[in-house]
């Protein structure tokens, strides 16, 4: 039990995307919702 443990956490995970891809979506959707709060509350 303990050595498939040890192998799966030593296992290489891919990401889908390149990093900088991740960063800029997050920021993107981020911006997005702080555009859409702050453009509410002025109502």
């Amino acid at each position: 039990m303990f050595n498939s443990m040890i192998l799966a956490s030593e296992q290489v995970r891919e990401l889908s995307a390149p990093p900088l891809f991740f960063g800029i979506l997050g920021f993107g959707l981020l911006a997005g919702a702080l555009y859409l709060v702050l453009r509410l509350d002025r109502d």
